[in-house]
Formats: structure tokens, sequence, C-alpha cells
């Protein structure tokens, strides 16, 4: 793997870790979510999954954009990084129940899917190159 794969998929990481950590951080500001600290219900942890998920979707397709070739490759590489961190975001957080423990194992269970979605996204809305184009 060279520099420009390992920065595209850095570049996915860094978006969904600072975009998801704005999100919650708001979402709690404003009051959605309860002050930090203390446990969400079902249906707010279903609102916090969905975001995380289309942010998680965003993160995908520009590591798949920023990848010099193979764009699904580079963005499902982003999703086994993904459940690697969910794991051990679950297995640091299981006791805390902050979340509902279906949340976090959610979380994992789609890291994958989710950035199969973002690199087909991105596959399917890029442009059609022409051989005779450079």
């Amino acid at each position: 793997m060279n520099a420009r794969s390992v920065w595209a998929i850095i570049a996915g990481l860094l978006f969904i870790v600072v975009v998801t950590t704005l999100a919650d951080l708001l979402m709690h500001a404003v009051g959605v979510l309860p002050p930090m600290g203390q446990p969400t219900n079902d249906a707010l942890s279903l609102l916090a999954l969905g975001y995380r998920v289309v942010i998680s979707i965003g993160g995908a397709w520009i590591t798949a954009r920023l990848a010099p070739s193979q764009p699904m490759k580079h963005a499902l590489r982003l999703g086994y990084i993904g459940v690697v961190l969910g794991v051990v975001s679950l297995l640091a957080t299981w006791k805390l129940a902050l979340f509902p423990q279906w949340n976090m194992i959610a979380l994992v269970v789609l890291a994958i899917p989710q950035c199969w979605a973002g690199g087909l996204l991105f596959i399917s809305l890029a442009p059609m190159r022409s051989p005779l184009s450079s």
C-alpha cells in the first residue's frame, strides 16, 4: 500500500471521527441528546446511529475519492478499520451503558456495509472517463 492509499484511508477516518464528534457535541448542546455521561434511550440512540451511518458513508466516499486506484477496495479497508475500532469501543464501554448495547453492536455490524455504500456512491457518481481523454 502506497502513501496515497494510506492518506485516503486516514482522511476518511478523520472525517468520520471529527464530524461524528462534532455532531454528538451539537446534539448534546442543543438538548436533543441527554447531557454527556447520562444514558441515552432507544429512540435517541436510533437517531444517533442514523446520523453516524450517514457520516460514515460520507467518510467512505472521501476515502474512495482520494484513493489512487481501486476506490471500493480502499472504502472497504476503511470499513475493516471501523470494525476493529468498533469492537474496541464496544469492549471499552460495555459496562458504562451510556448507549443501549444494541447500538454499539450495530456500529460494528454496519461498519463494512456503510463503507461499501460510500464506495458505491463514489463509483456511481464518478464521471465516465473516456480512454481518449487525458
